[in-house]
């Protein structure tokens, strides 16, 4: 089979994302192109832009068509038109108008890259790009359109003003609609009949306990108990009311953050209490290290719309490791990982949790943890994406 994945998430960075890892997974048997995301205008402009992006827009400038062979099976594409910025009109109906003429330009990208690629047919999947990919079933004809739905991004301004429109209509007008959580299955099963939960996966061969993994000099200075966090830092999704009071109650933990800060991070309180770290964004082949090496792992979301019903990929890697998990008791964290963790809901609950967390921890748990996490291998998940491919292609009699 071929498959084309467009996605928020471009596949050479420092982060795995679950449509990197699936398109990675899927390419060890069928070919697949995954198509970064394209420049936009505002980004062109920016003087903010990391090195993955400068690199796209270098490439651009040098007239370079961006279609790069990374393995036997796997392309990357990254686009050598830029796209308008557009979010800012506040009609949806004229938005519209104009995000088809980017479309336009994205697809002609992509068209070419399949053309090159002798794709005869191929499954597009599209990971959350709402706009951006919003009629590329209709431009690019796949024998299927899948939207994967991975993270509720209409909680954010930015996604609210159109995709609240504009996503349900993609979903129904997709052929199927594959979920990482229960919560956003129940949601799809509103606009798609053919929605279904495939459940999320991590890289076990890079989080692979049984491997030698030396301390990061950088966690050295930190006493023990040393409780961790690894992943985006983002004021949205992370309470760091409930960091801060557990802090200041367990002067004698030392907490760790890993990961990039946003602007309220940054600024707040959290940088004025003595143990409490941060360490900049690591490479997922560098996280298991510094996993490895924290007494409690924890996952202290913000309950909202937003984290609500997400599936954090980060606790099936900490599991992995065999650590001691404390997350904040979300409906995914229930379904699914109650019976590996300790849930809480607030600062007090959370210290009595890595309290029990500390205390009980012992081989026979860190066993089950890692033989627990070994349910949700990228392979797992990939089997069950073609599974559901696979069954709508049949219902439908299309040829794949």
């Amino acid at each position: 089979m071929n498959f084309v994945f467009v996605s928020l998430q471009r596949i050479n960075t420092d982060r795995e994302s679950t449509s990197t890892s699936l398109a990675k997974e899927l390419s060890k048997e069928h070919r697949v192109l995954y198509v970064n995301p394209p420049i936009d205008r505002r980004t062109l402009l920016s003087s903010e832009k990391d090195g993955y992006t400068q690199q796209h827009i270098q490439n651009i400038k040098d007239g370079k068509d961006g279609l790069v062979k990374v393995t036997e099976n796997l392309t990357v594409l990254s686009p050598d038109k830029v796209i308008e910025s557009i979010n800012w009109i506040p009609s949806t109906l004229l938005f519209s108008l104009f995000n088809r003429s980017n479309n336009r330009k994205f697809a002609s990208c992509i068209q070419r890259a399949i053309d090159k690629l002798e794709f005869e047919s191929f499954v597009l999947i599209n990971d959350k790009d709402m706009f951006r990919s919003f009629y590329l079933k209709e431009m690019l004809k796949p024998s299927l359109a899948v939207y994967l739905d991975r993270d509720y991004t209409l909680g954010f301004d930015y996604w609210k003003r159109h995709g609240t429109s504009l996503e349900p209509k993609l979903m129904t007008k997709s052929d199927l609609v594959v979920c990482n959580s229960m919560d956003f299955t129940r949601r799809a099963l509103k606009y798609n009949k053919n929605s279904f939960y495939i459940g999320n996966g991590a890289d076990l061969e890079v989080f692979d306990d049984s491997k030698v993994w030396e301390k990061p000099q950088e966690l050295n200075a930190y006493k023990r108990p040393l409780i961790g966090y690894v992943g985006a830092l983002n004021s949205m999704r992370i309470d760091i009311e409930l960091i801060a009071a557990m802090a200041v109650k367990r002067g004698d933990w030392d907490f760790v953050f890993i990961g990039g800060e946003d602007d309220t991070f940054r600024s707040s309180v959290l940088h004025e209490i003595a143990n409490v770290s941060f360490i900049e964004k690591k490479h997922t082949n560098e996280v298991p290290a510094y996993v490895k090496h924290f007494d409690v792992c924890i996952n202290p979301q913000l309950i909202n719309e937003i984290t609500i019903g997400n599936f954090p990929l980060k606790i099936i890697e900490y599991l992995a490791m065999g650590k001691p998990v404390v997350a904040t008791e979300t409906n995914t964290m229930k379904e699914v990982f109650s019976e590996v963790t300790y849930l809480a809901v607030d600062a007090e609950g959370y210290i009595a949790a890595i309290e029990s967390a500390l205390a009980e921890d012992d081989e026979e748990k860190r066993a089950s943890r890692i033989i627990f996490a070994k349910r949700y291998s990228w392979k797992s998940v990939s089997e069950i994406l073609l599974a559901n491919i696979k069954k709508v292609a049949d219902d439908r009699i299309v040829v794949l």
